[in-house]
């Protein structure tokens, strides 16, 4: 039973999950507290509230103040409102440009990050031309099989490709399977600055994505634009990726990356 499943005879992991983010909100709120007041506001034992706070620690999410036994945040919620911002930064700068590229070319724009294994639906804008109105926001879609993948893992060093991608599984007759065939690939998504997948997750689909980078440089979430294979030919993709290629681009200028003074 993995650490995030309810035992047969209760709820005790969530119990803990639920104490754990009330001593973070404690500890917000005061500043500083000692495991007698942690354990007044939990109504639980001090051995209790010592042990949560032990794995909280362990996880920088709370620290000690000196040697006084007195607790407050830590500097690991700095790292998770760090990465929270800047999603919503991605977002918030993207949204208006994803719209007029949607207006653009018809077709529905997305927005995605990488999460661990996955590429993670951020936002999406629906075109005029899309065939169906599913939200895909919040879902997560894989890495090497998709245009906006593709862009993720295209500057990713050799330790982090490997640990994005444990395995490759099939899902079409197009599905890229290979490691060197993929690494050729990103070679070719770096040259051009974007990526295609056709077919590649499911038949019949064709997507093309471009890198939005930070204020340093760095890939931080992609753009794409999908649709149905028969709309988006090779014709259709030569006339729509050069608008989308810049719509990333403004994107990653409203981020700050080449900003000019």
């Amino acid at each position: 039973m993995s650490a995030v499943e309810s035992p047969p005879n209760g709820g005790a992991p969530v119990q803990s999950v639920d104490r754990a983010i009330t001593i973070l909100e404690l500890l917000a709120r005061g500043g500083e507290s000692s495991v007698t007041e942690i354990a007044a506001g939990l109504q639980v034992h001090k051995s209790t509230a010592f042990r949560l706070l032990a794995t909280l620690e362990t996880h920088r999410l709370v620290e000690q103040v000196n040697d006084r036994g007195r607790y407050r945040l830590g500097v690991g919620n700095l790292r998770l409102a760090g990465a929270t911002t800047a999603r919503l930064d991605v977002v918030s700068e993207a949204r208006p440009v994803a719209r007029q590229l949607a207006g653009d070319t018809g077709e529905t724009v997305n927005i995605t990050v990488r999460s661990e294994e996955s590429a993670l639906y951020l936002d999406q804008v629906a075109g005029s031309s899309a065939l169906q109105s599913h939200n895909w926001v919040g879902q997560r879609i894989p890495l090497h099989a998709t245009s906006n993948g593709k862009v993720l893992l295209s500057e990713l060093s050799d330790e982090d490709f490997a640990a994005a991608l444990p395995d490759l599984p099939h899902f079409t007759a197009a599905t890229v399977t290979s490691r060197s065939r993929l690494r050729e690939e990103l070679a070719e998504v770096r040259r051009l600055g974007y990526a295609l997948a056709i077919d590649e997750l499911e038949a019949g689909l064709t997507a093309a994505a471009a890198p939005i980078r930070s204020a340093h440089g760095d890939i931080i979430a992609s753009m794409s634009i999908s649709g149905p294979t028969f709309r988006l030919t090779r014709e259709r993709l030569d006339e729509v990726v050069p608008v989308m290629v810049a719509a990333a681009l403004e994107v990653s200028h409203r981020l700050g990356w080449g900003r000019r003074s």
